[in-house]
């Protein structure tokens, strides 16, 4: 299992996603607001954030775990893709409606609003060396 590249780029992707635990999508001096009043914005402030978090780690562990499945681990590269791609669309929609409810003028954005592109790219280089392996596979069975 581990042997295989691809599935180390899928526990990177997990553990990416795991790292929105850790980060802020954005950082206020001004506290007010539901979101603000903290000062930071992170996956703890919206259940929503934290179920697509969730569901991308999900989506990583479960493509590396399904090693021997070449063709439903590339489904569900392409899921985390897909999540990795809501993750910071969804963290922008509800940061700048907040923001400007709150009338801020000073928002800084975090690194978590960044870290969805390594995710993109681990689980877009998983699935190409799924694709190398599917290539090698059937090479072997013709020479059979």
């Amino acid at each position: 299992m581990i042997q295989r590249i691809q599935s180390v780029f899928y526990f990177l992707a997990s553990t990416s996603f795991g790292g929105f635990f850790a980060l802020p999508f954005a950082t206020s001096s001004n506290n007010q607001g539901s979101f603000f009043s903290d000062g930071i914005y992170n996956i703890n402030d919206n259940v929503s954030l934290l179920l697509v978090t969730i569901a991308g780690i999900i989506a990583g562990m479960a493509a590396l775990l399904l090693f021997k499945n070449r063709s439903l681990q590339k489904r569900i590269g392409t899921i985390g893709i897909v999540i990795s791609i809501l993750m910071p669309v969804l963290a922008a929609l509800l940061v700048f409606k907040e923001a400007s409810s709150i009338n801020t003028d000073n928002l800084n954005d975090g690194l978590a609003l960044y870290l969805p592109i390594l995710c993109i790219v681990f689980f877009a280089l998983g699935n190409r060396y799924v694709n190398k392996d599917e290539k090698i596979v059937k090479s072997m069975d013709r020479l059979r």
